[in-house]
């Protein structure tokens, strides 16, 4: 966004009273949690159908073999 919008954003805000700069800052904060949870939750559906699709599931099986040999290198997960 231009910054010159920006400053007459500001200044349009600077002729609210102080209870309405107070109540227009709780509803911008209002959508941007909003905003903030939807894409969480999206992202959370994108990973969970990822996570059901059959080619990724073949792809995940296919390298779990192929490091398969890894598991016996000695090194154990418990420190």
């Amino acid at each position: 966004m231009d910054a010159t919008v920006l400053e007459k954003i500001e200044a349009e805000i600077g002729q609210l009273s102080l209870p309405d700069q107070l109540l227009l800052v709780e509803r911008l904060a209002h959508r941007l949690r909003v905003r903030a949870l939807s894409s969480q939750t999206s992202w959370a559906e994108q990973l969970a159908a990822m996570a059901s699709d059959p080619d990724i599931q073949r792809e995940l099986r296919q390298i779990e073999a192929e490091f398969a040999h890894t598991e016996t290198d000695g090194l154990s997960s418990e420190q």
